[in-house]
């Protein structure tokens, strides 16, 4: 086996200070942790409470009505339809011949 070369080495040292920072970076995130600093809720209450965020809390509140509204008028399509029809058929009968 030929002995290690200077790449070699630097490669290996390089593959410990990865290692070493992947297995430390959970350690130093939990070792003086509070199960308080991962509830996000003070933050979000924060955040709704700034007001940054209403036009997208009103267009979250207000999916289920456009979506009702829009299920509505795709029923009434049809109906419209045949109303507008039944006009057109309407007008083209003579008024003479049909009283």
């Amino acid at each position: 086996m030929a002995p290690a070369t200077l790449p070699d080495w630097a490669a290996a040292i390089s593959f410990g200070i990865a290692g070493y920072g992947v297995l430390s970076v959970p350690y130093f995130l939990l070792v003086d942790a509070d199960p308080a600093d991962f509830d996000p809720r003070p933050a979000l209450r924060r955040a709704i409470e700034s007001g940054r965020y209403d036009p997208a809390l009103i267009a979250v509140t207000n999916v289920r009505h456009t979506a009702h509204d829009a299920a509505e008028r795709a029923r009434r399509i049809p109906r419209d339809a045949a109303i507008t029809a039944a006009a057109l058929l309407a007008l083209t009968i003579p008024m003479g011949e049909h009283r």
